[in-house]
């Protein structure tokens, strides 16, 4: 008899955890191994999860949709020619191509706000969730009177790829939307992250993320409120990262129970 069998609490409460959780708890066993349908399930995952690793960034798609809610968009890429060399050289994924550089200095406006979309570790996080997010992002931005640089879109990003375009718009601040590394419980999670006054060379300890946003993460509002937010305060403060603090929001209490 399995040793869980003889505590039937510890098998209610791994039931009352599951609803909470996509993490891989109380898994049905058969004798000394998993049952089949946990290892298909976790074959499945595996699968999502390559995919959204390797999956082309429909950047065409999405820009379409963005002029759609009154926003122009400019399509870079990163010094990672292709999906191979990104993965393998991080570095290449922090800085922009020549062609892309030499595009940027086409655009000569100056603004608040850099926002760049980029795919990541995971281009079907952003095909999902960036256009809901945005969706409420944007009139906060707005009504707070902001300018707004251009929606950059960009192929091969890593994270500080918006340091160099936030900096040629001599933005207040750079925000990056991103795929999220996918794992075997969600493949399709967003990463945020804003730096106050953007510039290359800046180090992750000079930014803030707002991370596992998705459906079954954090909610598209409760993000996109938690970044204006921190928006707010790093106008007041003059600085991001790890002295910048949102005291507002409060951890809500589970009862598993």
């Amino acid at each position: 008899m399995p040793q869980s069998a003889k505590h039937p609490k510890i098998l209610q409460d791994l039931a009352n955890l599951k609803h909470i959780t996509e993490a891989r708890i109380g898994l049905q066993r058969a004798g000394s191994s998993l049952a089949s349908k946990e290892i298909l399930k976790f074959d499945l995952d595996h699968a999502r999860a390559r995919d959204a690793v390797h999956l082309p960034f429909q950047i065409e798609q999405l820009a379409e949709k963005i002029h759609a809610l009154g926003e122009s968009t400019v399509e870079i890429c990163s010094a990672a020619d292709d999906r191979l060399t990104y993965l393998q050289r991080p570095d290449l994924g922090r800085k922009l191509s020549l062609q892309s550089r030499e595009l940027l200095q086409q655009q000569t406006e100056e603004a608040d706000i850099c926002i760049v979309v980029g795919d990541g570790l995971s281009s079907t996080a952003i095909q999902q969730n960036a256009l809901p997010f945005l969706q409420l992002l944007l009139p906060m931005c707005r009504d707070r009177g902001w300018t707004l640089a251009p929606i950059h879109l960009a192929n091969q990003a890593r994270v500080a790829l918006a340091d160099e375009v936030g900096e040629h718009y001599h933005a207040k601040i750079a925000i990056i939307l991103i795929g999220e590394r996918p794992g075997l419980s969600a493949a399709n999670s967003m990463g945020i992250y804003m730096t106050y006054e953007p510039r290359v060379g800046r180090s992750d300890a000079e930014r803030n993320c707002i991370s596992n946003i998705r459906p079954g993460g954090q909610s598209y509002q409760d993000a996109a409120e938690l970044l204006a937010r921190l928006m707010e305060g790093s106008l007041k403060m003059r600085l991001s990262g790890v002295q910048l603090k949102d005291d507002n929001q409060e951890s809500p209490a589970i009862d598993i129970k």
